[in-house]
């Protein structure tokens, strides 16, 4: 007769995680195809095509928040919608993602600065009513975008995968479909699919420094932000988001990335790295504060009641009266040595 297994408790949570992760990306590309499609049609029965990727964002967002809520449920996983989306409530929320908008611009100044130093950079305006109303529907949409791909890359699945086999595992998978998932993007090439999972390392340490979207939210939605809409350059391929600045590029592809954008260009490869030391230095107090597991105590509890003598003893002090304190004068009313001898 052999000895029991004792890792199987184990084993059945490990194979259980990987059965949520499984579920979670097949339930992404369903939620994906679904929201396209149904996007597409509300726009086109009521001519309203320039709101269609906001339209199509809103729709991915919520298939993504009822699907991982019910398979959230299924494990028996208890968590609020905004934990179970990785948007934990607290208080620093809005500085994290303050501070990964600061980041994500910065990264998109750093990468678009050659351009600008060596001319490569053709700017063109288009100011107009329209255009501004435009440009909001873009914000809006960049904002619902990037958060939906942040639930879907470094959230829900993500966390699944952590709990299977580890942080350093899970980050390397989640960036390689990150960059995969780009490579059938316009005009992709094999420069742009390592650089988006460059751009997926770093985002997803952004993660777990934080154990939270906030801060991955802001530097994907500042960098998408700031290309299309800042520069008016191409967002992984896609053009659309340009609309009062328009810029075109010349030169290597190197330096420009081409009609991918700079997130094909090599020198981009340098700024994401930069941004991973800049991200770890300024992640130093929230990876204190959230990614450490709480302290929880060994053995017997330890609280002792006190013996009844002493609770007698402190409930009679309680119940009697505070003593009065007189108060002397500071002015002896007397002298404090007898009087000296008379000669």
């Amino acid at each position: 007769m052999s000895a029991p297994d004792s890792n199987l408790p184990g084993r059945t949570t490990r194979t259980l995680q990987l059965a949520l992760f499984a579920t979670s990306l097949t339930w992404f590309v369903s939620s994906h195809i679904l929201a396209g499609r149904a996007a597409h049609g509300i726009t086109r029965q009521f001519n309203l095509e320039p709101g269609r990727p906001l339209l199509s964002a809103l729709f991915l967002l919520f298939l993504l928040a009822v699907g991982f809520s019910l398979l959230n449920t299924i494990a028996r996983q208890h968590g609020s919608l905004s934990a179970v989306l990785g948007l934990p409530k607290r208080p620093t929320a809005r500085i994290e993602w303050t501070q990964g908008a600061a980041i994500g611009w910065g990264m998109a100044i750093l990468a678009v600065l050659p351009l600008a130093l060596t001319r490569s950079l053709h700017v063109s305006l288009w100011i107009a009513p329209r255009a501004f109303w435009l440009l909001l529907l873009n914000l809006a949409a960049m904002a619902v975008g990037t958060l939906a791909e942040e639930v879907v890359f470094r959230g829900y699945p993500f966390r699944r995968l952590i709990a299977a086999i580890g942080p350093v595992g899970a980050t390397l998978i989640m960036s390689l479909l990150f960059g995969l998932a780009h490579a059938f993007n316009t005009d992709s090439s094999w420069s742009s699919v390592l650089l988006t999972m460059l751009a997926g390392i770093l985002l997803s340490v952004a993660w777990l420094r934080t154990h939270g979207l906030w801060l991955p939210w802001g530097i994907h939605f500042a960098w998408n932000a700031s290309l299309g809409i800042l520069f008016g350059l191409p967002v992984s391929g896609d053009t659309s988001f340009a609309t009062i600045v328009l810029s075109t590029t010349h030169g290597p592809l190197w330096l420009t990335g081409g009609d991918y954008g700079p997130e094909a260009a090599f020198f981009t490869g340098l700024v994401l790295i930069a941004g991973i030391i800049v991200l770890i230095r300024v992640t130093r107090d929230y990876a204190w504060d959230y990614t450490h597991a709480p302290i929880v105590p060994g053995g017997y509890p330890m609280d002792v009641a006190p013996p009844p003598a002493h609770a007698a003893m402190e409930q009679e002090a309680a119940a009697r009266p505070p003593a009065l304190v007189q108060i002397l004068p500071t002015t002896p009313q007397s002298r404090s040595v007898d009087e000296e001898p008379k000669p």
